[in-house]
């Protein structure tokens, strides 16, 4: 004899199972996006990937100053900083979507 509560527990494996099928979608799909984000006017540039992954950076050659190198590495830091968080936050909300009120803005681990 099957007690209360039980049918419902199969179908809420069942949104669950859709539920990670749908995040795997996701993070293919962030997987496959580039976010780039630029300091110094553009002097460089950083390229991640929605899942934070950094793929690229660009040097405009007439901010390589060998008497600056401090602002040239700051302004590596900028860019790839800025590319990271905006890529987070892309992250975050495809994935919101497929959460919804589950993930409650708690986070999630790796993104």
């Amino acid at each position: 004899m099957k007690g209360p509560g039980f049918g419902g527990m199969g179908n809420m494996m069942k949104q669950v199972q859709k539920m990670q099928a749908e995040m795997a979608k996701v993070e293919q799909e962030l997987a496959g996006i580039k976010i780039e984000a630029s300091a110094g006017g553009g002097a460089v540039k950083a390229t991640v990937t929605g899942k934070q992954q950094l793929v690229e950076i660009k040097i405009e050659p007439g901010v390589v100053d060998p008497d600056d190198v401090e602002m040239l590495e700051d302004m590596i830091v900028a860019a790839v900083n800025e590319a990271l968080r905006q890529s987070q936050e892309l992250a975050q909300k495809k994935l919101a979507a497929v959460t919804g009120p589950l993930a409650g803005g708690m986070g999630l681990p790796g993104f």
